[in-house]
């Protein structure tokens, strides 16, 4: 039942993405990220939030109730590519707000998205975890740091020519 509805709500925040946050669904597809579900269920909950964060007051209530540090484990080597690709996703959009740049890195990001940069991911997942990078990077200089610490830099601008991102 779980994945049915979350299926639903990301088909339907594809066309009334107001309308679905305004009813309350992000803390419920938050919770659906959670390590209790099944790969599907978190990857369509993942789908919905970002689905939802094309409206930038959606971004800050989806961090507010607690989605960064659920996506970010999303990103993890025990998840699907499909699970970590939408949770890459819904991370590089958050990121675009510089409060939710802060908490998705302070969370751990970006050692796993550097490591998602790696050859043995999918290219979709690849193209994912660089912008979400490239986001973060954006934000501020402090990022940009542990960025290049992570030796994730070079990495992604490798990436984003070898994907056509440049």
């Amino acid at each position: 039942m779980q994945g049915k509805a979350a299926l639903a709500l990301a088909v339907l925040t594809r066309y009334d993405a107001a309308i679905i946050a305004a009813a309350g669904a992000i803390p419920p597809l938050v919770q659906l990220l959670g390590s209790g579900y099944l790969a599907v269920v978190q990857q369509m909950a993942a789908q919905a939030l970002w689905n939802l964060t094309l409206n930038d007051d959606n971004k800050v209530t989806i961090a507010g109730s607690g989605a960064i540090p659920p996506l970010v484990q999303l990103l993890g080597s025990r998840s699907p590519a499909k699970v970590q690709h939408r949770a890459a996703l819904a991370l590089s959009s958050l990121a675009r707000i510089a409060n939710n740049a802060v908490t998705i890195a302070a969370a751990g990001a970006i050692p796993p998205l550097a490591q998602l940069l790696g050859s043995s991911s999918p290219a979709n997942v690849q193209k994912a975890a660089a912008w979400a990078l490239s986001a973060l990077g954006d934000s501020s200089a402090d990022i940009r740091a542990a960025i290049d610490a992570a030796e994730a830099s070079a990495n992604t601008l490798q990436q984003m020519k070898a994907l056509g991102l440049d």
